[in-house]
């Protein structure tokens, strides 16, 4: 079966399958230290809740057949385990058949997390992850050498990322056709990085640069990736470089590094393969048959590429086998922040002592510089990115973050970088209001030392008290 396997990219295999175990450990630990205040028993959006309006066949998931936070608790640790031992090579040390196993443990346990994770996890790159991890399970391990077949599907699944989020610009925000969307964008996207501040003063004619490059690497290279070596290594390793352009300048969780992954895998390492036994015929079938779905599966991401109403981050199955994917159609030009505030004051009166909330990545105080967060993924400050935009998108959640703030609740403020009050004091008030910010200059930065600038907007919450709280005195 010399037609089916391509010894020349063992090493290609071992890098991508390394790689991939280190994002699903994220994504896990990620999971595990924040699932209690989001979707637990007492979270926001309960998972409970969820579970009994929603079909199992719409949402497929473990937590169906149980759900508690020690249960959940466990999966997500568990996740952890498998992605470290994988990432430590325990794959490579079982049979075939067990390597694929072991494999189809954290793809499972993730859809699982996925399927009940709400708008908490309604972002892309979970959907990418499990289509990317479901693929990895059938690469195998050092009994065989890596098949063509799969290595075609990660390539194709690396173009439909590049190509759709090249479509959905031309599509969508006339600015990506003027080359001038990144006179904004790093000072409007979700999360700014320690280093958007500086993205955002560079020279305009270097943004036009930016966004043309950008075109090239999402609307023409990705064909590159189909085309004989070492012209597929070429256009990978662009994709890796811009990526890693993209990691520099904000926040995106492991969006860019999944990314770079899935560019792995069409890398060929210089490195001579070792000699591995023939190829098993359950496997040749198994892989053969799994990859004739996949590929028929895949014509629901070709229509909504090539339709108008091009769509960004959809799953076409439950199982979140084959995605479309995009991002920034849009870019916004006014950067809104919501900054939250509780008071213990008996009276909340506009000259109460209202003191703020420090969020871990979402900018606040306007001297505090932004951190370096990504891959792990800062869940709450993400949806306050777009609660700002619209109250709508906070509508299902906001009114309960407020409503834990109020109580002190140890798992909600885990999620914070700080609380203005002690563990025993809660405040009697909350309140929010929106700001607007906008990039400090040169000037501004050397004189206040402060990297944001910003102004009040509007009241977005008005100042809310617990329901049936007793007046303290």
């Amino acid at each position: 079966m010399e037609w089916f396997t391509a010894p020349d990219y063992w090493l290609t295999r071992l890098v991508f399958q390394r790689a991939l175990a280190a994002v699903y450990l994220v994504a896990f630990l990620t999971a595990a230290l924040q699932f209690r205040a989001l979707i637990g028993e007492r979270g926001m959006l309960p998972v409970p809740r969820f579970t009994e309006r929603v079909p199992f066949k719409r949402a497929p998931s473990l937590f169906r057949l149980h759900y508690s936070d020690r249960f959940f608790a466990a999966c997500a640790w568990t996740g952890c385990a498998v992605s470290a031992a994988l990432l430590a090579g325990l794959d490579s040390l079982l049979p075939l058949w067990g390597a694929m196993l072991l494999w189809l443990v954290p793809w499972a346990l993730y859809l699982s997390i996925v399927n009940v994770g709400q708008t908490w996890y309604a972002f892309g790159w979970e959907s990418l992850l499990l289509e990317v991890g479901f693929v990895a399970v059938l690469l195998g391990n050092d009994e065989v050498a890596p098949p063509v077949v799969v290595l075609f599907l990660l390539r194709w699944i690396l173009f439909r990322v590049e190509f759709g989020a090249g479509l959905i610009k031309m599509r969508g925000d006339a600015c990506w056709r003027k080359l001038t969307c990144l006179d904004y964008h790093h000072e409007t996207q979700p999360m700014p990085g320690p280093l958007s501040w500086f993205f955002h003063r560079l020279p305009k004619p270097l943004h036009r640069v930016e966004a043309a490059a950008n075109h090239v690497t999402q609307l023409v290279v990705p064909f590159l990736l189909f085309t004989p070596q070492p012209l597929a290594t070429a256009a990978a390793a662009l994709m890796i470089l811009t990526q890693l352009w993209l990691v520099l300048s904000g926040n995106f969780s492991w969006l860019n590094w999944i990314t770079i992954v899935l560019a792995l895998s069409a890398v060929e390492f210089p490195a001579d393969p070792p000699p591995v036994p023939g190829t098993p015929l359950w496997y040749a079938i198994v892989v053969l048959a799994v990859g004739a779905l996949l590929v028929f599966l895949s014509h629901r991401p070709v229509r909504n590429m090539v339709s108008r109403r091009q769509v960004m981050n959809r799953s076409f199955d439950p199982l979140h086998l084959v995605n479309t994917y995009g991002a920034f159609g849009s870019v916004g030009r006014i950067r809104y922040e919501v900054v939250i505030e509780g008071t213990a004051d008996a009276t909340p009166r506009e000259d109460a002592r209202w003191r703020e909330y420090e969020f871990k990545g979402k900018p606040g105080d306007p001297r505090r510089w932004p951190r370096q967060f990504a891959p792990y993924h800062l869940r709450l400050d993400w949806l306050m990115w777009f609660a700002a935009l619209s109250p709508a998108y906070a509508e299902p959640w906001f009114g309960t973050l407020v409503e834990r703030l109020l109580e002190n609740d140890p798992a909600t403020l885990k999620l914070l970088r700080r609380s203005p009050f002690p563990p025993d004091a809660p405040p009697r008030y909350v309140r929010a209001r929106l700001f607007r910010y906008r990039y400090t200059t040169w000037r501004e930065l050397r004189e206040t030392g402060a990297c944001w600038d910003r102004t009040y907007v509007r009241e977005y919450l008005p100042p809310t008290r617990l329901a049936g709280a007793a007046r303290r005195p």
